[in-house]
């Protein structure tokens, strides 16, 4: 492996705000590494700093010579110019024109870009997203920096950009909050976070390997604090006592128990960790039948969306929308939410119903406004489950301090203003929550307590996303579309995504009513399924292990036996539904 570059000490401070400090880490090739953090922690000024676009406050970067490095934007925008004059004159490369423009073509084709496209500016987010890679990869560099790729991208996109980095980019350093992806991507973690000595902890190894490990970390720190807090309260009460005369020797303890009380007070405010407080309102209402769709059609812009569409939403009902941009997705929540009429078709709604809608381009934020403005605008309470709470109050909810709520909403982060977008829903009665990419730049801390409020709304919700974490933890339906003649509905992301998988001529076939041909199962998965009940007794027998151990009253390790079980119950499912597939796929043939 080559070094790339040397971080060390760097700092960056906006004003009065922080943003990291004194972190220190190295890049080598080969280093696939995924940057994560809460928001607000720094990480897409880091990528700034790294790709020379922004100076560090404190500190210093000690790149190889001649290294060159691409940087990806969270969103780019473009001259209204065709993609090729675009990238030509992004190219820094002394050759011939004609090699030039074959280098353009290149990059072009695999990108997936035809070539006729007449205007980069009025292309859709996912292929300027397409156009802002081939802008940083044509000029051949060292090291990628990308700043949240999956971003705007509809799970198809997702599944293309896995497949282009990893063949066409050998060493980045991507900011993602996209679990799956970093599952996928990366073979090294590393999180900004105060909660870590030094602000950074670095993993090698896959997303889940760094999750075990981070686990063990805190839960150490943990223990750490409380040794730290029983000496402390001994050093104390030796303090407190009447003093004889000092020798040199109880001076010298004097000064170590004033440096491990600092360092207690370091260690608690590091295991102090915050999360944003998530609570959807739910309605009252005992109704079944929330809403009942018969036969729903649309047409937009002359083009059929979808049609001979049914479906019933109550309470507790949870349906993911999948399908490529612009397939109809946001089109029907727009439908359920009543903004748009369908052109055929009836759509029946409870007397009186709640619907509440998170829009994916949080249009209803304007950025000239304050924080304050935005958390409680009608003055300085907010009314929450009936309780009058005031704004500073209110603002720790959602991670943010009361000294910066007379910052304009355009100096914060994008995950920071999604999180005002979810204050604003919290404040809302709802029979149904209509949610469009809600994920769109939150940390992953946020993430998860949106999971778990989501699980604990009683009532129903529609959800558009490109989390498939998400997805597999909260819908109990997927709706497919994107073929205007075929609304079909999965039980499960992985059988959406297996549906994916299969051949063109295959899915032709099915559709026509032609005989399909049966599939076989290959060597590999033949062997794989020779060994999967194995796997799975020896996981059920080691879950059953784990559980007795959380009977046991005297053990202290609790929090990490729940995680532990959480884990392999999860993989355990995956066993099981990839058992399932392989039988049905055995008894086929």
């Amino acid at each position: 492996m080559t070094l790339f570059l040397t971080c060390q000490h760097l700092s960056k401070s906006f004003s009065h705000r922080l943003l990291f400090k004194d972190l220190s880490f190295s890049l080598f090739s080969e280093d696939r590494v995924g940057l994560i953090g809460p928001n607000g922690s720094g990480k897409s000024t880091l990528l700034k700093i790294l790709s020379g676009d922004e100076p560090a406050t404190e500190g210093t970067i000690s790149a190889k010579r001649g290294l060159k490095i691409g940087y990806v934007p969270q969103s780019s925008e473009f001259l209204d110019e065709p993609p090729a004059t675009i990238l030509l004159n992004s190219l820094k490369l002394e050759a011939p024109d004609y090699e030039k423009e074959l280098l353009v073509q290149t990059w072009m084709s695999k990108l997936g870009f035809k070539g006729t496209e007449p205007s980069a500016a009025r292309l859709s987010g996912g292929w300027k997203k397409r156009l802002s890679l081939a802008q940083a990869l044509i000029n051949s560099p060292d090291l990628l920096l990308l700043d949240e790729p999956t971003n705007h991208l509809d799970l198809e996109g997702i599944f293309w950009l896995e497949k282009f980095l990893l063949k066409e980019c050998p060493s980045y350093l991507l900011v993602s909050h996209d679990r799956y992806f970093l599952q996928n991507m990366v073979n090294q973690v590393v999180e900004i976070n105060p909660v870590y000595p030094g602000g950074l902890f670095a993993i090698k190894g896959s997303y889940s390997h760094f999750l075990e490990k981070k686990e063990g970390f805190l839960q150490g720190q943990l223990e750490q604090e409380r040794s730290h807090a029983s000496k402390a309260r001994r050093e104390l009460e030796w303090l407190r006592s009447t003093p004889k005369a000092r020798t040199s020797k109880s001076k010298s303890r004097v000064s170590e128990a004033h440096e491990l009380l600092q360092e207690l007070s370091q260690i608690q405010n590091r295991n102090r960790q915050k999360k944003a407080s998530i609570e959807f309102s739910a309605s009252e209402r005992e109704t079944r039948k929330l809403v009942v769709a018969k036969n729903l059609s649309k047409v937009l812009g002359n083009r059929l969306l979808f049609q001979h569409l049914d479906f019933t939403l109550s309470p507790g009902t949870r349906i993911g929308l999948m399908g490529p941009n612009g397939s109809g997705k946001t089109t029907l929540l727009q439908i359920i939410a009543g903004n748009l009429a369908p052109d055929q078709g009836t759509l029946k709604k409870a007397d009186n119903l709640k619907i509440v809608y998170f829009d994916q381009h949080r249009s209803q934020l304007p950025l000239n406004i304050t924080l304050r403005q935005a958390l409680s605008p009608q003055g300085d309470f907010v009314d929450f489950h009936g309780q009058k709470i005031h704004v500073n109050g209110w603002c720790k909810r959602f991670l943010f301090t009361p000294d910066i709520l007379d910052m304009p909403l355009e100096k914060l982060s994008g995950g920071e203003r999604a999180r005002i977008s979810i204050a604003h829903l919290m404040l809302q009665p709802a029979d149904i929550l209509l949610l469009d990419e809600p994920t769109n730049d939150l940390d992953i801390p946020t993430l998860e307590t949106l999971e778990e409020s989501l699980l604990e709304f009683p009532g129903a919700i529609v959800l558009i996303t490109h989390d498939r974490c998400l997805l597999d933890r909260i819908c109990s339906t997927l709706l497919a579309l994107g073929d205007p003649n075929h609304n079909e509905l999965f039980a499960s992301y992985q059988q959406w995504e297996a549906s994916l998988k299969k051949p063109p001529e295959k899915l032709k076939e099915e559709k026509s009513g032609q005989p399909t041909t049966k599939a076989k199962l290959t060597y590999a998965e033949k062997k794989e399924y020779e060994k999967i009940e194995g796997q799975i007794l020896k996981l059920e027998q080691e879950i059953r292990g784990l559980h007795l151990l959380l009977e046991d009253p005297a053990n202290s390790q609790l929090e990490s036996l729940c995680n532990q079980i959480g884990l392999a119950e999860t993989r355990l499912e995956q066993l099981y539904l990839r058992w399932d597939f392989l039988e049905k796929k055995l008894n086929s043939n």
